[in-house]
């Protein structure tokens, strides 16, 4: 260990010893001073506050600070020896019950009632009693037997505010709080990135001043100056990444793709036997403009289920087509690419019939290219998009690979967020002259502050009307382990739709035997349930059982393509009474006949997901019926979570639900790949302003300096807050 000044880069074996520098980077991913002094502090506890254990959830790995309110010794009786347990309590009736095995006088004497300490340990429950099995602890405010109260240890919890680290079994947060104290008194913080009139106008400390205050506060107003501070420098690297982003594409040339009146868009409209909702003419309006412009539209186009996105892209494709130009539609599936390409045919009728008897004029061709066409028809497929024929081509982002040649691609519509990576960006390029306009469509609604910063090269527009004719959907959470003749009314409320001549979805989380699909959840979590029911064991069940007699198809994604789509065909055609499929048919699924939706296992999906789901039902006159199936307990999260999506059908709502219950670094992509982030505090929910302000400043700065040339220390802190695959990830707006 050294005494000599420390910098972000210097190893934390030359700071803390061999042993610990190997328990730091093995356990939690920290090699350098650099690394150690961004790993924040989790939370704060205050000597004399509670930690409110009775909100602790069982199976979760905790730190609570705790005092020791009783001691009993009994003897074990499956084994010889005693067992040592420590009653301790937060102030507020919040206990928990702490275990040691065997035979431990000397902790019975250090755990007297009174001392206050922090216990680390995996909350379990045994007889209704909350529990931490032989918890690692340390005690607070005297000396004591044992490395746990070592006096050094003790010294790093003087003050009134405790940090609480991320931490592992191997290396509690005292460890962690121990080395970051040996790291501060050596350490020289980094000259300060932000250029200082940023600094200035919105009130920022320095960040010395900010990294030795997250970890050792001298107040809560010196914490929250800190927090802030750090806060600012992420939001404003992802900011800056992205309007730069903004700004670079802004510049490529595109091909202008200008209305034509009288062309293929003005006849669509002519025949549509139904009106456009305001808000799809209005965002039909903003892209046309964008689409005349010299420079490639980067659009996001968000809506409801159901809210008539894909008319919307349609009325785009077919400007680009007046335009002399082509348009690919990429969908995440083979089965959605068939239905829109069933779906488009029947729409434009004469209009995409170029080269058939009883074509309008102008008309074009609609293909579909998948990777399950026949050489045949792959083969004419292919010539008509070589040739210009084919004005509009859909298919999935294979596509975009496998041998496509487009004459002039002039616009790509990407459904359902699946967003471009640079690859994919650069295959886009190979397929045109100039960069084509994007489009992208999501039906998750997705918060103002997502928006900003995981679509923040992005131009956003929204469709918030459903088109006239949608019928409202019902939602009900069915507890089927509490109440089981709720879900045998389930099955018997299915065969009344039936019944009445309608058409019913049953959804499963997994597939069934064979390899893991993207499609599935795991097959079993941390606290050993079960596996999630599956499709190819569910449908055997219920045609043997509550559904027997009625025609039952199977869809999940390892079917083959054709297969999949005789299945579709079959369902859409009213053939089948019963769907029993995996979110396959979650995103752009049309059957406007189905009627109920019973999704089995719901607490194994998201809340967005649920929401997609949902959306396939109610599509046509009559309403629309959704039963969430579930075992999760009343009061459990996963519970609370099914009834806030049988609450509503507002997509803005469950969005803003789906960001409070996800990982922010989900969100914003920070566990896109094994790689460690540095973007540690910012949360998208609750510092919109934060954000927003930060935007505000990046598109001030990169005005001036559009490769922060004259800012080079910030570009390089940039660089480490937004990393490589960070930036990749952002990239793919």
């Amino acid at each position: 260990m050294t005494s000599e000044p420390s910098t972000v880069d210097t190893p934390l074996r030359k700071l803390v010893g061999e042993r610990t520098a190997k328990a730091l980077a093995g356990h939690l991913d920290l090699h350098t001073a650099g690394d150690l002094v961004y790993h924040f502090p989790r939370r704060y506890d205050e000597r004399g506050e509670h930690t409110d254990i009775r909100s602790l959830d069982v199976g979760e790995q905790v730190t609570v600070l705790a005092q020791v309110q009783r001691t009993a010794v009994r003897p074990m009786r499956q084994r010889r020896g005693n067992l040592l347990e420590v009653t301790v309590g937060d102030g507020s009736g919040g206990v928990l019950t702490c275990t040691f095995f065997g035979n431990q006088a000397w902790r019975e004497r250090e755990l007297r009632p009174g001392r206050w300490g922090l216990f680390a340990g995996k909350v379990t429950e045994f007889r209704g009693k909350r529990q931490l099995n032989g918890p690692e602890y340390v005690l607070l405010g005297e000396g004591g037997d044992g490395e746990a109260a070592a006096s050094e240890e003790v010294e790093e919890f003087a003050g009134a505010l405790i940090p609480v680290y991320p931490a592992a079994a191997a290396v509690p947060t005292w460890v962690i709080a121990r080395c970051v104290r040996v790291v501060l008194d050596t350490f020289t913080p980094p000259d300060d990135p932000l250029p200082v009139a940023v600094r200035s106008s919105r009130n920022l400390v320095g960040i010395g001043s900010a990294l030795r205050e997250i970890h050792r506060p001298s107040s809560k107003e010196a914490l929250y100056r800190a927090r802030r501070r750090l806060k600012w420098d992420e939001a404003f690297a992802v900011q800056l990444t992205l309007v730069q982003r903004k700004v670079r594409a802004a510049s490529w040339p595109a091909k202008p793709r200008p209305p034509k009146a009288g062309g293929l868009l003005d006849a669509f409209d002519a025949r549509l036997p139904y009106e456009l909702t305001t808000g799809q003419r209005d965002v039909g309006v903003e892209i046309a403009a964008d689409l005349a412009t010299p420079h490639p539209m980067h659009r996001l186009l968000q809506g409801e289920v159901g809210s008539g996105k894909t008319m919307v892209a349609l009325r785009a494709m077919l400007q680009v087509v007046d335009a002399g130009g082509q348009a690919a539609l990429l969908a995440p599936t083979e089965v959605l690419a068939a239905q829109h390409h069933r779906g488009m045919l029947e729409l434009l009728g004469p209009l995409a019939q170029a080269g058939e008897l009883g074509a309008a004029d102008d008309a074009t061709r609609v293909e579909l290219v998948t990777g399950s066409l026949g050489a045949a028809a792959r083969r004419r497929a292919l010539a008509e998009v070589a040739e210009g024929r084919a004005g509009i081509v859909l298919g999935t982002h294979a596509l975009l690979y496998e041998g496509v040649d487009f004459a002039d691609l002039g616009l790509v519509v990407v459904d359902e967020q699946h967003r471009f990576g640079v690859e994919q960006r650069d295959a886009l390029r190979s397929k045109a002259d100039q960069p084509p306009h994007v489009l992208v469509m999501t039906a998750t609604p997705i918060p103002r502050t997502v928006a900003m910063t995981v679509y923040g090269d992005l131009e956003t527009s929204t469709l918030s009307q459903l088109p006239q004719g949608r019928s409202p959907i019902a939602s009900h959470v069915v507890p089927a382990a509490e109440k089981p003749a709720f879900l045998d009314r389930a099955w018997r409320r299915l065969r009344e739709e039936v019944a009445a001549g309608h058409q019913a979805y049953v959804v499963c989380p997994r597939i069934g035997e064979g390899p893991q699909s993207d499609e599935e959840p795991p097959r079993e979590d941390d606290n050993g349930r079960r596996p999630p029911l599956a499709v190819t064991e569910v449908a055997p069940l219920l045609a043997e059982g509550p559904l027997h007699g009625l025609r039952i198809g199977v869809l999940h994604g390892r079917l083959p393509a054709d297969e999949k789509d005789a299945v579709m065909r079959s369902f859409a055609a009213g053939d089948l009474d019963v769907l029993v499929a995996t979110t396959v048919v979650e995103v752009g699924v049309n059957v406007p006949n189905a009627t109920v939706m019973i999704v089995l296992d719901a607490d194994r999906f998201g809340v967005s997901q649920l929401h997609q789901l949902r959306g396939r039902v109610g599509r046509g006159t009559a309403p629309g019926l959704c039963l969430l199936v579930t075992e999760a307990a009343e009061g459990t999260s996963a519970r609370e979570r099914l009834d806030a999506v049988a609450s509503t059908t507002d997509g803005f709502k469950l969005a803003e639900l789906d960001l409070e219950q996800r990982r922010e670094g989900d969100v914003l992509g920070a566990t896109q790949s094994g790689r460690r982030s540095h973007l540690r505090l910012l949360s998208l929910l609750r510092d919109a302003d934060l954000i927003r302000d930060a935007r505000a400043e990046a598109q001030a700065l990169i005005a001036e300096d559009p490769e922060l040339e004259r800012h080079p220390a910030l570009a390089a802190s940039v660089a480490v807050l937004v990393d490589e695959e960070r930036a990749e990830y952002l990239e793919k707006g």
